[in-house]
This record gives structure tokens, sequence and C-alpha cells, in this order.
């Protein structure tokens, strides 16, 4: 990784309290040789192999996929976090979230890579012992088995720990008997090897359990709206009989596991989309300069270019914020070895660490790419309703991000609600950053004697608006706070805001200092426009809901002086984006 973050390391949440340095994020433009090396060979295989089996696998021809996975097996694309010793290549988590990206152009085969990839083989990789990875890690790696994560359940979805499934100790303590039924498993119709979840005396446990194993049935193929080349189905287990030494972890531990792998998998998320958003965006463009009304190529009409621009903006944000938190997953876990002894504990570590930010990154990213499908579909126009443009596919397959990895629901109140409890443990000085804070409101906003960038102050006046809504929220429902869901979820929209925006104004003005970045900037400015605005409406629902009468007239005057500045020509600075991106033929930086 990139030698160029060199501050002291910034904690879990921190970013609110403190103005962060361009210099300590981690950015696409800080990626080393290696990591360059990796996303050529990650597009090479998309064009040679992937792309003529596409539309097999979006039908379900058998075997089509797992045939392509093993193809992207042969080049390490499976293996690239893997340890060298069990076939993988060793690499840090910035190599395995490009190939996340450059595998992200078709819904079903992000599904069916990411799965196999992420949550069938991290399990294992961050919480099997010796034995148990000498067994399985290898045949992962070299896609001679393929990996599913079976966690939830029909009345067991985003509480996890509502699972009926049970597993029994025999008797003879030799093995487990597992029943119980799981849902929506992602590569479940082909999936060799299961990372189960089952209840022990009502712990919730990990197993190791394979396909051979007798008891073990597949359901039906389900039918989904999008990501049709995916395999989804249910798993039964019906007195199956685990061996002992299959526990995952330890008994009564599955929770830590499944928590910490959807930590890792919100972050890969934002890899995911964003390489998807790319594709969609470059379709866009095309189409746009192609198809021709009322004289001109529609990419020419302002309303077009407005659409162009702000999918480009939003694609930079996601892009932005999800890198940075790999940086700070990267650097929390030390350069990342896989050879030494303790490597897993701190990947764990760090991926609990920034558990807020990983959530961020998941809604954000996820919404966006809502985004630049539907403004997709709506430039094609009525093509973009028709099976035969990618863009129509792209607007189906995006639908389920905002369900995979915990809801974006589940994912707002975790957000607001690991900050608060970071706060109630002293891991971060919050209540003091409050009081601070409202006894600078007394003061007058000091703009002129500042050298930052407009940009820069706005990123602190938006932290300080978090700060101000979470006080609010805390000295009106103190205890109980976490029964106000809409309240928990306002404040995490504000604070997903002023993350996304700092995160893309720090990768900028770090660009900046290299002489490149004049389109970054234009980006900001559009970020700033939209973050701005989706802060004053959360902030606005939640001073309401936390004050009345004066109280509530002084919290909305509040909000206007945080958010108050100078309204950019965002108009002019869409069309000057569209232009460039309309000349590049793609998404840029």
């Amino acid at each position: 990784m990139s030698t160029a973050m060199t501050a002291g390391p910034l904690a879990g949440g921190e970013f609110l309290l403190r103005a962060v340095q361009p210099d300590e994020v981690f950015t696409p433009e800080d990626f080393t040789e290696e990591h360059r090396a990796i996303a050529r060979t990650t597009e090479e295989f998309w064009a040679k192999e992937a792309v003529p089996r596409l539309e097999a696998i979006q039908h379900q021809e058998p075997g089509v996929a797992a045939t392509l996975l093993r193809k992207s097996a042969e080049l390490g694309l499976t293996s690239v976090v893997i340890p060298e010793e069990f076939g993988g290549m060793g690499l840090d988590l910035t190599s395995m979230m490009i190939v996340a990206e450059g595998i992200a152009k078709d819904g079903s085969y992000a599904a069916w890579h990411g799965a196999h990839t992420g949550i069938g083989t991290l399990p294992l990789l961050l919480f099997g012992t010796a034995e148990q990875k000498r067994r399985y890690l290898p045949k992962l790696a070299s896609c001679e088995m393929i990996a599913a994560y079976c966690l939830s359940e029909a009345q067991a979805g985003s509480d996890a720990m509502a699972a009926r499934t049970t597993a029994k100790l025999a008797p003879d303590g030799t093995h487990y008997i597992l029943n119980g039924q799981k849902m929506w498993i992602t590569n479940g119709g082909s999936a060799d090897l299961y990372t189960v979840f089952a209840k022990v005396d009502e712990k919730l446990t990990a197993f190791l359990v394979e396909r051979s194993f007798d008891g073990v049935k597949q359901g039906a193929e389900e039918r989904k709206m999008g990501i049709k080349g995916s395999s989804t189905c249910a798993i039964y287990f019906d007195n199956v009989k685990v061996p002992a030494n299959n526990v995952l972890g330890e008994i009564g531990r599955g929770h830590v596991i499944a928590f910490s792998i959807l930590n890792l998998g919100r972050l890969k998320l934002g890899a995911f989309v964003t390489g998807g958003a790319k594709n969609i965006l470059a379709q866009s463009i095309r189409y746009a300069k192609e198809r021709v009304a009322f004289g001109k190529p529609i990419a020419e009409f302002g309303l077009i270019q407005h659409k162009l621009a702000e999918m480009a903006a939003r694609l930079y944000a996601a892009e932005s914020m999800s890198y940075r938190v790999d940086g700070l997953l990267n650097r929390a876990s030390g350069g990342l070895d896989w050879n030494a002894p303790d490597a897993a504990a701190r990947v764990l570590k760090a991926a609990e660490e920034y558990a807020i930010e990983c959530s961020l990154v998941k809604v954000f990213a996820s919404e966006m790419l809502d985004f630049v499908v539907d403004e997709g579909v709506q430039i094609h126009g009525g093509y973009g309703y028709h099976q035969d443009y990618l863009v129509e596919r792209a607007y189906r397959d995006s639908r389920i991000n905002r369900i995979f990895e915990g809801t974006n629901e589940i994912n707002r109140l975790l957000a607001t609600g690991m900050l608060l409890k970071r706060a109630q443990k002293k891991q971060l000085p919050l209540v003091e950053a409050v009081k601070k804070l409202q006894t600078e409101l007394l003061e007058p906003l000091n703009r002129d004697s500042s050298t930052s960038p407009p940009e820069f102050l706005l990123v602190q006046q938006s932290k300080k608006l978090v700060l101000f809504l979470l006080g609010a929220a805390y000295q009106k429902f103190a205890a109980n706070i976490e029964e106000q869901q809409e309240v928990l979820a306002g404040i995490a929209d504000a604070m997903m805001s002023a993350f996304t925006l700092e995160s893309s104004v720090l990768r900028w003005l770090k660009a900046k200092k290299h002489g490149v970045g004049d389109i970054a900037g234009a980006y900001c400015s559009l970020i700033a426009n939209q973050a701005l605005r989706e802060m004053e409406r959360a902030a606005t629902e939640v001073i309401a809901a936390c004050s009345e009468g004066d109280e509530l007239r002084a919290g909305l005057a509040v909000l206007r002086k945080l958010t108050r500045r100078d309204t950019a020509d965002v108009i002019g600075i869409r069309r000057q984006v569209a232009g460039r991106l309309s000349e590049a033929g793609r998404y840029i930086v």
C-alpha cells in the first residue's frame, strides 16, 4: 500500500471529531504497480472468458458459471487473499477489492464470484483451524470446491440470532446432528462446502458442512427479480452428521463470525457496485452519443448532461469512500502478511474497528448504483426497458444490493448505534465533542480567515451538524434512543453525507498536490451540493422530532448556520463534466 498515509491512526467513527488531512486517506491513485497488474488481469479475464459466457450464465445453463469460476481460479482471481501455503496469492485487501470491481460488470456472475470468494471463503480463512484450512482452502482456491454461506432462514433474516436450525452433539462426542433449513443461499445449487449457522443448546455456532454429507439437500432454484443467472435456493439439513472437528470457531461464537464477515462484505460490496456503475455509465455515454433526436446526439442535451454528470459524481464519491475504508483496514491490520500467525486476528480487529464506516459504504454505494442504473434506463428511453439492452438487466440486478449484507435500514441503525456504543465505552470522546460544539455554536462562523478550500470548510461544518444532531437526540430520548429508529436513521444519513463529502474532497485535494484532479474538483462541487441537501432534509426531520417551540426554532437556526455556503453554478459544472465524459466515452478521474 502507498506510504503516503503518514498521520496517526484514525479510530472507527473518529472522522467526526477531527479534521482529517488529504495524506491520511488511501485512494485509487495510490495503487501500486502490483494492484494495477491485478486490475489488468481481471479486465483481460472479463473480456476473453466472461463476456462470451454471460448469456449462458443468465439462462443458467448447467455448469457454465462454475466453469468460469475455475477459469478465474487459474489466474488467481478466486484466491487473492488466501495465503500461498494454501494455494493462494496472499495479497492485501485492496487487491481483493480491485478484483471485485473488475468482475462486477454482470450481477449474476458477480454473485457467483463474490459469494465464493467472500462469505464462502472468508469464514474459513479468518476463523478456521490449521487443519481445517489445510483440508479445504486449497480446494476453494482452485474452485475444486465452490463455497456458500448459510445464515438466513425463513424467520431469521436481519435477525440472525432468531435462527431455528439446530445442532446436537452425539452421545459419543464425535459429531453433531444438524437439522433445519436455510433460505436464499447464493451458490446453493452448486456449492460443495457450506458455512452453516445453527444453535447448539441455543448458542449460535458455525459449522463446515460438505454437500456430500448424508442428509444435505437443496431446494429448487428461486425465481428472482434480478441476478437471474446466479444460483439461489434453500438448503435442507435432515439429521446430517457433521464431524465435531468441523465446528468453525467456538461453540456459541457464531454471531462473531457472522457479523465480522458481514463487515468485510459491506466494504467489498462498495467495490462491486462501483464496478457495475462504471460499466453502466460507459454504456449510457455510448448510447447518448449515438442516439440522435431533433437533429443532434442526445448527449448534447442539457438534461442528459445533467444525468451523466450526477452519475459520475456519485460514482466518484462511492469509489472514494470505499477505498478510503479499505486503506483504513489495511493500515490497521499492519500491512497484512498472511504468513504471520496473527494475520486473521488483525483483519478481524480492523473490520470491527471500522464497522461504522463499512456500513456507511454499503448504504451509500448500493443506493448510488440504484441511482446510476435508474438514470441509465432513462437515458436509453424505451430501449432501456427492453431486454436487448444491458441497462435493463442491470436495473433489475442492482436492487438486491440494498438487501445483501444486511438491509440498508439495518445498516443505518447499526452505524448510529455503534457510534453511540463507542461513546458509552469511552472509545470515542463523543460527549466531550458535543459539549465543545455547543459552546462554539454561540460564536459566528469565521470563514474569511481560512485558507482552506470552501469544500474543506463545508466538510467540517457537516461533521459539526452530525454532532449537533447526536446531542439533540440524546438529550431528548436518552436511554430510549434505540427505540427511535427514524431519528437514528436520519442521523445516519447526515453522517453518511459528511463521510461521503469528506472522502471525496480529501481525495481531490490529495490529487491537486500532484497537479491533477480538475474533474475531481467538479465532482466534489456536485457531491457537496447533493450531500448538503440530503443533510438539510435529514437534519430538519431529526430536529423537529427532538424539539418544539423556541427550541425547535433555535435548532433550525443552527442547521441554517452549519449548511450555509455560496451557491455554485451546478448547471455549468454538470455541462463541463458531461463534455469530458462524452469525450472519453467512460468514467474518468
